[in-house]
């Protein structure tokens, strides 16, 4: 279905009736707190998986907190009289937010999702009737050109990026304006691109509702719009990742042949990063026989950048299609056009020798430095997010170790991060563990296994003593020659750093 054939949207230069409406919205408690007690934890829940039932059925009441859950997260008709005593119902009609619908009711012409902000803030996210909710898989319809709301991949792009303040930032495939939102606290200059004009309208839309500063909207497949001599200190995509036969759908097809949208974003961001600013993506790449699926995803990293990039789930081909093929209601249709979908997926898939496709994150770092680094692993375990900070210290570590040597590193002082807990291994009633871990309990929740020595060196890195020392006092303690000690350990203290178990002090 083409935009044309869409409903028709608000009015995007009308500022003044976005802020009298989100008054409005804020003065009823229309917010993510109000939601969440209204509807009670079960019902919020639901409303995520895109069930509506139980939230119809808490909102039956007559307030202006349940009339509004009624109009614009459910889609139901609401007395006119109703809607008039809550919000400016003229201004609404007129600027095209609401419409009639009989003779003595209106209807919402878009879905208003209440988010709640990293710091507290109450932002609206905007999106098609019945795609407020759920991401994949959602309410409402799937039509070429319709734009959904805020789904799972939007929140964890969100909450790795990196937060700290710059002078720009860079969303491309904004759809409805989730992560030029972000940006718009700690950027000064947001410009926000997508290749469907319908996407930037209701971008508008989001960020004027939410009372932030509007952006530069530009209409363009990714970095199309963007000038040769425009960088950016930040860049930040939720592409439309699928790997697809064909681009069916807007909102996540690329329409490039297998996994090379998601590479041609990651090799044109380098040239468009200021020195230290990052790029940051969600994607999907392809398994391919015979190929390590790592060498694949270095290749793809542009010149004078570090990388950091986490494969957090792999799912085998027929496993990937049927995810989509729901995504877009197929299984609900006719049995045989369905097959025939499922076919050409597999066929895709065949021809090109793909296994399997993961999913994970890319961030790329642009470094002045002559030896920049890459890092690849897999990492489906729970983490904690937001993940910006732990990120943003990770490429600090690596500056740090490419400038120390492993004399320089016995030169330094180290201290143990923050809620890193030690676990011994063994037998019941053994004298000694078998083996000790390190794991964190913050960030990416990792657990690596040391020796009695990194052990012992970990639990007294405190910073007021160097490394060199504290192996001093180790090897004492073991009867162990101090400088072989010395000799042996900085690797292990290198990985303990490079991991975030220990931090440099001062």
């Amino acid at each position: 279905m083409s935009n044309a054939s869409l409903p028709p949207l608000p009015s995007s230069d009308r500022p003044d009736v976005a802020a009298r409406l989100r008054d409005a919205l804020l003065g009823a408690s229309f917010t993510a707190d109000g939601l969440l007690e209204l509807l009670g934890a079960p019902a919020y829940a639901a409303l995520a998986r895109s069930e509506t039932v139980p939230a119809l059925r808490a909102t039956r009441g007559d307030t202006p907190l349940e009339m509004l859950v009624r109009l614009f997260l459910l889609q139901q008709p609401v007395p006119h009289a109703r809607v008039a005593e809550v919000l400016p119902v003229d201004a609404c009609l007129e600027s095209g937010w609401l419409v009639r619908a009989g003779a003595d009711e209106l209807a919402a012409t878009v879905d208003v999702r209440p988010y709640g902000g990293p710091d507290g803030e109450d932002w609206y996210i905007v999106s098609d009737l019945g795609c407020a909710v759920g991401g994949a898989g959602g309410i409402g319809r799937r039509d070429e050109g319709v734009v959904l709301g805020v789904g799972g991949a939007s929140t964890t792009l969100a909450g790795i990026t990196v937060r700290t303040p710059v002078a720009s930032a860079l969303d491309l495939g904004t759809g409805s304006g989730i992560q030029a939102l972000h940006a718009s606290r700690h950027a000064t200059r947001v410009t926000a691109t997508d290749v469907n004009p319908r996407a930037l309208h209701i971008a508008a839309l989001t960020l004027a509702l939410s009372g932030a500063p509007a952006a530069d909207l530009r209409e363009g497949s990714l970095f199309e719009p963007v000038r040769q001599d425009e960088t950016y200190d930040l860049i930040v995509s939720n592409p439309p990742f699928v790997i697809s036969p064909g681009a069916r759908l807007t909102y996540r097809d690329g329409g490039m042949g297998g996994d090379d949208l998601c590479r041609s974003l990651v090799q044109g961001a380098g040239e468009r990063l200021n020195v230290g600013g990052f790029a940051q993506f969600l994607a999907n790449w392809q398994h391919v026989e015979g190929e390590d699926w790592q060498d694949r995803l270095r290749s793809w990293v542009p010149r004078g950048c570090d990388a950091w990039i986490v494969q957090r789930e792999v799912q085998d081909i027929n496993q990937y299609a049927e995810l989509w093929l729901r995504d877009a209601g197929d299984h609900r249709g006719d049995l045989a056009e369905y097959q025939a979908r499922y076919d050409a997926w597999l066929d895709e898939f065949d021809a090109r020798k793909v296994r399997a496709v993961g999913f994970g994150w890319i961030t790329l770092r642009r470094t002045d430095s002559s030896a920049p680094s890459i890092t690849t692993e897999e990492w489906p375990h729970p983490v904690e997010q937001p993940l910006g900070e732990t990120i943003r210290a990770h490429f600090d570590r690596l500056d740090y170790l490419r400038t120390h040597d492993d004399a320089a590193l016995l030169e330094a002082h180290f201290r143990l991060a923050d809620e890193v807990v030690q676990e011994q291994v063994g037998l019941p009633g053994a004298e000694d563990p078998e083996h000790v871990v390190l794991r964190q309990n913050r960030g990416m929740r990792r657990a690596t296994k040391v020796d009695t020595v990194g052990a012992g060196f970990a639990g007294v890195c405190d910073g007021t003593m160097s490394a060199g020392r504290i192996l001093d006092a180790i090897a004492q303690l073991v009867g162990e020659d101090p400088v072989l000690l010395r000799d042996r350990t900085p690797g292990q203290i290198r990985l303990l750093v490079e991991q975030g178990f220990l931090e440099p002090a001062g």
